[in-house]
């Protein structure tokens, strides 16, 4: 802060000077617009080099189990023990897997199909879905 002293001693007025904030308002205005990215007009795209592959759909299993632990593998009666060999049979690479579809019935004990899921995760398969849900929301 700087005084400003006419020529009368009397008259002390006590101004801000104010040439040192504009100059700080000045570099800080500078230094904002260089730090600002340029705006550009174009709109950058990536676009595919190769034609793309189709993907196969995959095969679909259905696994039922009834109410007494009974499963089905696509309508065929089998034991766990039969499932697990077909489980082991059918271990390929994780994108050809097939997708289980398991479908419990509304009375199932839940270890049957914690089961069938334990199974199917030991053995590797990621794609498994529980169908039929709405059969299970109570009235």
């Amino acid at each position: 802060m700087a005084f400003n002293l006419h020529k009368n001693e009397d008259d002390v007025i006590m101004e801000i000077n104010t040439t040192p904030l504009i100059d700080v308002m000045l570099v800080l205005l500078v230094m904002l617009i260089i730090t600002i990215p340029p705006q550009l007009h174009s709109v950058g795209m990536n676009m595919p080099t190769t034609t793309p592959t189709i993907v196969k759909t995959p095969t679909v299993i259905y696994l039922d189990i009834d109410k007494q632990g009974q499963f089905y593998w696509n309508g065929q009666v089998m034991n766990r023990e039969e499932m697990n060999i077909k489980l082991a049979s059918l271990k390929t690479a994780v994108e050809n897997q097939p997708e289980f579809h398991i479908k419990p019935d509304k009375k199932t004990h839940y270890k049957y199909l914690s089961a069938v899921m334990s199974d199917l995760q030991k053995s590797g398969f990621t794609k498994v879905g529980i169908v039929g849900n709405e059969r299970f929301v109570q009235d």
